[in-house]
């Protein structure tokens, strides 16, 4: 029997433990994937990756983190806004709970679209200054949070779907009205999803702390933790797709903008981690310009809801594009 030259040993060697570490890898980030798209039923919630210690992001990185499902404990009232409880019964069997804040001769009803790992009173600081303002508001949940079914998320590829179901609602409740989409993170990728894959025509939308890819907001998480991205994003996204039947790796909101055709306002923190400036910049950059566009920047915030951090600055934002939808309908 020949006799293995050392060369050969060692280049064997090193083949079985490369095999041996992508299996490892891909096992992992199967579990990471499962753990960061399925909501668990308890066991407390991982704290934000900026805030883990050295262990507590070994911990993740192996067995994954512990996303509670976002579960809805206040209402309307507790901002001292009265509301009706809307349920929507999609034609998929998903139910998807809202609120819906009337305002007096609103020519605009403004739907609220929340971020990942929340619920929608989450944006009640923002739907409680629309409607000071004079705006109606219908804030939803997304499927697998607060009051609507299930207990799963894509950071906002499935969740087009529901925004789909969500315009079909609205258009037979308020027939006449005109509709800005106001979607903050995953729910700005949300309706741009929506408007490319469902054909969704709102009025007007209203972006906020989006990503440009599920890949690079995925990277983004990585390095936040400091652990190099390659090759541990992509196995990830390839699994998190696999799980649930789509291509993750085309979940792109700057390819989602080129199919949007109503004014936009687009908004981010300078100090975002999550979703950096640069990445809503692509978004905007995206969005085709045959209807108005603006960018805005608000110094200083990360990934976050902007009428608390900066209200002025939000005020001025949105509240002026949403003046512009009004005149619009006006005219």
């Amino acid at each position: 029997m020949p006799v293995m030259s050392k060369r050969k040993k060692w280049g064997f060697g090193f083949l079985c433990l490369l095999v041996l570490g992508l299996g490892v890898l891909n096992v992992l980030a199967y579990n990471h994937a499962s753990s960061m798209l399925n909501y668990a039923s308890g066991g407390g919630r991982t704290v934000p990756p900026e805030d883990l210690s050295f262990w507590g992001k070994m911990r993740v990185l192996i067995v994954g983190v512990n996303l509670e499902r976002p579960e809805t404990d206040r209402t309307p009232r507790d901002w001292g806004l009265d509301y009706e409880s809307r349920r929507i019964d999609c034609d998929n069997g998903i139910r998807l709970g809202a609120w819906y804040i009337p305002a007096a001769e609103s020519e605009v009803l403004v739907v609220l679209l929340h971020g990942y790992g929340a619920e929608k009173s989450s944006l009640m600081d923002d739907a409680k200054a629309l409607h000071a303002a004079g705006y109606a508001c219908l804030l939803v949940d997304f499927r697998g949070s607060g009051e609507s079914s299930e207990s799963v998320t894509t950071i906002g590829y499935i969740e087009g779907e529901d925004v789909s179901e969500t315009m079909s609602y609205v258009e037979t409740e308020w027939p006449d009205t005109k509709v800005v989409l106001y979607g903050y993170s995953m729910g700005a990728v949300a309706l741009l999803n929506a408007i490319d894959r469902f054909g969704v025509e709102p009025d007007g939308v209203v972006i906020g702390a989006v990503y440009d890819s599920m890949l690079t907001t995925v990277r983004n998480r990585f390095h936040v933790m400091g652990v190099p991205s390659f090759p541990s994003a992509e196995c990830l996204i390839f699994w998190a797709g696999w799980q649930f039947d789509f291509n993750a790796f085309e979940n792109n909101p700057a390819d989602y903008a080129t199919r949007v055709s109503c004014p936009a306002l687009v908004m981010h923190g300078s100090a975002d981690t999550r979703a950096q400036l640069e990445e809503g910049r692509r978004v905007y950059d995206a969005l085709p310009g045959s209807a108005p566009k603006t960018f805005v920047e608000f110094k200083g915030l990360g990934h976050e809801t902007y009428p608390t951090g900066a209200p002025e600055l939000w005020s001025e934002s949105v509240l002026g594009f949403m003046r512009t939808i009004g005149k619009e309908k006006a005219e």
